[in-house]
């Protein structure tokens, strides 16, 4: 092939469009590492209310001072209920919510079984009392423990602990697994 060589005219619009060149003399490029910025951390929300469901499909009756409470979320075998009702699955965590009012109990119970899911706890033993010194003699902490624990998404059963534990005064909760715990449970092959 023959190598085409540039016209004057070519050749000076070239030089009119590049503008001035300075001559390279070394080979070597410097390198300048740039300030890169600082991490900033995301803020992440405490709001532990978002695990509570927001329906409201949960009717419950108002309970007195000694009635009990069981509930099983949808899926899940009344024969778990009976095994939680007689201890099979041992007790992990305890919380006593006496004293505290509405507000603070509720976020007593959703900084508690927050944790117990974070650390694997799978059965847990909560005293709301039976509320005697309720106003009306209508157990306050009881009726929201029960409607709380219904609208939580890991909480799979609760029942009204037996005597020995508080009975009427306190439930048994199973909790849902954390996705970690399952991993570590069903290892795949």
């Amino acid at each position: 092939m023959t190598k085409k060589t540039p016209e004057n005219n070519d050749s000076e619009l070239f030089r009119l469009s590049v503008g001035k060149v300075k001559r390279v003399t070394n080979d070597k490029v410097e390198l300048t590492q740039k300030a890169r910025p600082k991490p900033v951390p995301q803020i992440k929300t405490n709001d532990l209310s978002e695990k509570l469901s927001a329906d409201s499909f949960y009717d419950t009756e108002q309970l007195s001072h000694e009635d009990t409470m069981t509930f099983t979320s949808p899926g899940v075998q009344k024969n778990v209920l009976k095994k939680l009702r007689k201890g099979h699955f041992g007790i992990d965590a305890e919380l006593d919510l006496h004293g505290l009012t509405s507000e603070a109990a509720k976020q007593q119970l959703l900084r508690f079984l927050h944790f117990c899911i974070e650390d694997g706890v799978r059965s847990a033993h909560i005293i709301h009392g039976k509320g005697y010194r309720s106003p009306n003699n209508i157990p306050v902490l009881k009726n929201s423990l029960n409607l709380w624990l219904r609208q939580h998404q890991d909480v799979l059963a609760f029942c009204s602990a037996p005597a020995r534990d508080g009975g009427a005064g306190a439930v048994y909760v199973l909790l849902r697994l954390s996705q970690k715990y399952r991993e570590q449970e069903n290892p795949q092959e």
